[in-house]
């Protein structure tokens, strides 16, 4: 099947969060460089252990897709099915324009999370290192705040680019986010011992259980 391009987009939503995402990862890429420069430490993009290393192997071109379908699909014209949106959903103003909303508002959210984990902030697992336990602003509600809001980012992708393949690629960046999360939970309870497991007693893992923990003493 020929696929083409057209001059103008089908919809402003989708193309509206692919740029926000783009701007996320970008800015992601900055934090990692800015963290062997600033704490003379790789921030783990590329894990020294092998299992984080190996799923990195899948999420990093999920992680890709997950930019470029909502970014380029408006533009395409007799594209596969598997990228094609389903109409009645993706002709919904309401419905593209909230996800672009609600994009924004996680973004914003998720860029209070990088600042509050200043130099203790990574993107995978260094089991020589001990990063400091951060317990508040966002992290005194929810354990995983980046994690939450990465899916509702993955979530509003969805939502502006209804598509097969944006399902895919959702169930899969949702899939690992679950997994990371627990396998980063269990590494800090062997690092931090009671500390962490107090405070994940507390707190939720990506929804607040109350009205926030304090610090441990």
């Amino acid at each position: 099947m020929h696929i083409s391009f057209s001059r103008s987009p089908d919809s402003w939503p989708p193309l509206l969060v692919g740029l926000m995402l783009l701007v996320y990862w970008l800015r992601v890429l900055q934090l990692v460089a800015r963290t062997r420069v600033n704490v003379g430490r790789a921030a783990n993009i590329i894990p020294p252990e092998s299992l984080g290393r190996i799923v990195r192997i899948v999420w990093f071109p999920v992680v890709v897709l997950w930019i470029l379908v909502p970014l380029v699909t408006p533009f395409l014209v007799n594209a596969p099915p598997i990228l094609r949106p389903a109409r009645a959903l993706y002709d919904s103003k309401l419905m593209g324009w909230s996800a672009v909303a609600l994009a924004a508002a996680a973004f914003a959210a998720t860029w209070v999370c990088w600042i509050r984990m200043g130099t203790s902030w990574r993107i995978g697992i260094d089991p020589n290192e001990r990063t400091q336990l951060i317990f508040s602003g966002p992290y005194a509600y929810v354990r995983h705040p980046i994690y939450a809001l990465s899916s509702v980012l993955m979530f509003c992708a969805v939502a502006a680019m209804p598509s097969a393949l944006n399902l895919v690629v959702a169930a899969l960046h949702l899939l690992f986010l679950q997994w990371e999360a627990r396998r980063e939970e269990r590494y800090l309870r062997s690092l931090h011992g009671e500390a962490y497991a107090n405070y994940a007693s507390r707190v939720g893992r990506f929804f607040p259980r109350s009205l926030g923990a304090q610090a441990p003493s």
